[in-house]
């Protein structure tokens, strides 16, 4: 065959694996305020990525409810005023006013835990290491994040790099990155990274974290859960549950503490091959 009509076709999966988990929906941003902030000891506050709306969080968000947790999650804005498409660092500042206002408005809120799916993972992680935001946050949990960067920030680059900033923050050699990942994490904080080798998105090893001498810092694996699904799959949910226990020392009001799993173990150092 052609190689051209390969790498056509090839192309053309591509795009239409990437575009299975977007969400463009104009009104995906038009939720309805359920959260009492004045009573609001365990709060959540949740992130979705790039090229989607809030609406894609709404499987976690009423979990979370249902367990009993704070849940909120910020408009981000992006193209036509959605779609979470804005450099990364700018809505990691756009997070740190928005928890700073929440905060003095309601000085009795407890520590609070963030969930950051895709990029939102990357701007939670920017809020928590450059911003100042541990002195919010207790535990950072991330789902299919790149934090080495992706290689399909390329064909985003290729695509939507002409109006998103973002997509080149992505790549596996962008300087945003790379500067990202200078220093330690603050050691107060729990950092979690959940990912899949089965998520092509984030393809493995960009979602590992570097635990090398930081005791806060984890990965845990699970396997056959593809990107888009790290936000509804049940065993994705059951690790979130037990972390969210694990960092507010207090399980959640359907599981005792002793059903709790121990926190996971980090994950070894990659060997050399396997880095990006």
């Amino acid at each position: 065959m052609n190689p051209f009509v390969m790498q056509y076709r090839k192309l053309k999966c591509q795009l239409k694996y990437l575009a299975s988990y977007v969400d463009l929906d104009p009104r995906g941003n038009q939720i309805v305020r359920r959260t009492n902030f004045r009573d609001c000891q365990k709060p959540v506050l949740l992130l979705h990525g790039f090229f989607s709306t809030r609406r894609v969080l709404e499987v976690l968000e009423h979990r979370l409810r249902r367990e009993g947790y704070c849940v909120w999650s910020i408009h981000l804005g992006g193209t036509m005023d959605r779609f979470n498409t804005h450099r990364i660092d700018e809505l990691a500042r756009k997070v740190q006013g928005k928890v700073d206002r929440l905060y003095e408005r309601h000085p009795g809120m407890g520590p609070l835990t963030i969930i950051g799916h895709s990029k939102g993972g990357l701007i939670g992680t920017y809020y928590v290491k450059r911003l100042g935001g541990d002195t919010r946050v207790k535990s950072l949990i991330t789902l299919g994040t790149p934090h080495r960067g992706t290689r399909m920030a390329y064909l985003g680059c290729a695509t939507l790099g002409w109006f998103s900033r973002s997509m080149w923050q992505l790549t596996p050699v962008s300087p945003f990155i790379k500067q990202l990942g200078v220093g330690a994490f603050p050691r107060h904080v729990r950092l979690v990274s959940i990912y899949s080798r089965d998520d092509v998105i984030a393809r493995f090893p960009s979602s590992v974290l570097d635990v090398d001498g930081q005791p806060n810092v984890f990965n845990v694996e699970l396997s056959g859960v593809p990107h888009g699904e790290l936000l509804t799959r049940r065993c994705v949910w059951e690790v979130i549950r037990r972390e969210l226990a694990l960092s507010y020392a207090d399980a959640p009001a359907r599981a005792s503490v002793a059903e709790l799993k121990p926190p996971p173990l980090p994950v070894a150092a990659l060997p050399a091959a396997a880095s990006p």
